[in-house]
């Protein structure tokens, strides 16, 4: 119920997805009755579509961990105890994200070794690569032993899931040399340049992370998450300049409908709706955080996202199973 397009965007999304990735079960999770209206609108459904009744909402201003811990008939609590009972092996929200946070740290607890969990998103790349992001907005008050853990969990996630050999890891900085930013860049790059276990290229500025100099780039959530709203923003100023200029006239318009190809594929690079949802690292499940403007489009990859991850998490545990059960609150 969550989310500025729920439920509908959400419903929609899950329906595709069901329909396009047979081998797994979506649970959606919220008022039955909405939900249901909203399945009636898509004719003859899959059989890997269910739905799981939660008669509270959490609203997106809501404080996160009053909201967790007074609305336990929520879908995102709901859910949340779902994956940590083995019933589910995901959870997809495109709602409140510090509530998500919040469930995620309370109910499925931080893993061994990490004080805070982080968001992890792929930042495409001049090369044509991506560049992992994190923390992109789950903790925005940090310590330096903070960032060190969310080097260790980006080098980790980019060498054993997007197989990069010596993930090259960076510290978000306003410059290269170690005596720039705050003091928390500045501790925390003492911190990254004493690891024995981590491949520490020094500062890097967000340019070097957009030539793809860097596979792993680290920041406090506070930075993160402004450098991924700074670039979704700068990524729709580019676009819709670039469509104002060439509608000026006729020459140009042809010009464009020669080009719409490349443009398409240039929009999807910097469409957040075709990267889904970012993973949250560092908790004992396999949690995605949607857009809260996601679109079915959106919802439908970020389940895809969750499948893949529970996916690699079922392979790396060496544990069997036909079926991955990805469960999709509303709220």
């Amino acid at each position: 119920m969550g989310g500025d397009n729920a439920p509908q965007a959400v419903v929609d999304g899950a329906v595709i997805a069901a329909r396009a990735i047979s081998d797994i079960s979506i649970l959606l999770i919220g008022d039955e009755q909405i939900i249901r209206a909203e399945l009636a609108t898509h004719g003859t459904l899959p059989n890997n579509i269910q739905i799981r009744h939660a008669s509270q909402v959490i609203d997106m201003c809501e404080a996160p961990g009053g909201a967790i811990r007074h609305k336990r008939d929520s879908s995102i609590v709901v859910g949340m105890y779902l994956v940590r009972k083995g019933e589910a092996d995901a959870i997809v929200s495109a709602g409140n994200s510090g509530a998500m946070m919040a469930g995620a740290t309370l109910i499925l607890k931080a893993q061994p070794g990490i004080d805070r969990p982080a968001i992890v998103t792929l930042i495409p790349t001049i090369t044509g690569g991506r560049a992992i992001m994190l923390d992109a907005g789950a903790t925005t008050d940090c310590k330096p032993q903070n960032l060190l853990q969310f080097a260790e969990l980006g080098s980790s996630y980019a060498a054993q899931v997007l197989q990069i050999p010596l993930p090259r890891v960076g510290l978000l900085s306003i410059g290269e040399e170690p005596s720039k930013g705050d003091e928390l860049t500045k501790d925390t790059h003492q911190l990254l340049l004493a690891s024995s276990t981590l491949n520490f290229v020094g500062n890097v500025e967000p340019k070097e992370m957009l030539r793809g100099e860097v596979d792993v780039v680290v920041c406090d959530g506070f930075v993160g998450n402004l450098m991924l709203k700074d670039g979704e923003g700068f990524g729709e100023l580019i676009m819709k300049s670039l469509m104002t200029e060439l509608n000026r006239n006729l020459f140009r318009k042809v010009v464009a409908l020669l080009l719409r190809t490349a443009f398409r594929q240039v929009k999807r690079k910097f469409d957040y709706a075709e990267y889904g949802g970012a993973l949250l690292l560092g908790v004992n499940g396999v949690v995605v955080i949607g857009h809260g403007r996601s679109n079915a489009t959106a919802i439908e990859n970020a389940i895809r996202v969750a499948s893949d991850a529970a996916r690699y998490r079922c392979r790396a545990s060496v544990r069997s199973t036909s079926v991955s059960s990805i469960t999709l609150p509303l709220s």
